[in-house]
């Protein structure tokens, strides 16, 4: 308990504990919770975008299939095109500053401590319950990224 409420404070020690300590490749299964984080972090993610296309108005109770489907296609293509394009310019930006080559334990540690550090995320799920203004989506997606910029730091 008290690991969470430091991660919430954003206490860099305790992301250093928690990606090298408690998750690191020899005490878990590390593939099959980096899938799992995968899953999970792309799922908020696309009912994050669900939210911002209810909140514009393009969801309504009278669509037809049609546009139902078109409008999951945006939201799938919006959320694989839009978190590649992030990992991509990210691992390049590292790459040019650090002047280093990157090598594939560490884009995976990279990448875990991105998807460990996304957990404000799940506040999203608090939307399914109680109406919120769509500002609080991008106070959330504030929130995910200065957790990320801590995570990346330590």
């Amino acid at each position: 308990m008290i690991i969470l409420i430091d991660l919430i404070l954003h206490k860099t020690k305790a992301y250093r504990h928690l990606l090298f300590n408690v998750i690191n490749q020899h005490t878990v299964n590390f593939e099959g919770s980096l899938w799992k984080s995968i899953f999970a972090f792309l799922l908020l993610d696309a009912y994050r975008s669900l939210l911002l296309k209810r909140n514009e108005g393009e969801w309504g109770s009278s669509m037809s299939f049609s546009s139902i489907v078109w409008t999951f296609e945006e939201i799938v293509v919006d959320v694989f095109v839009g978190n590649f394009v992030f990992f991509c310019i990210f691992l390049l930006s590292m790459r040019l500053m650090l002047n280093t080559s990157i090598q594939i334990s560490r884009c995976k540690d990279i990448l875990l401590a991105i998807l460990v550090s996304s957990y404000f995320k799940i506040f999203l799920i608090a939307t399914m319950v109680w109406e919120f203004p769509s500002s609080v989506i991008f106070i959330i997606d504030l929130f995910v990224l200065s957790s990320n910029t801590v995570a990346l730091k330590g």
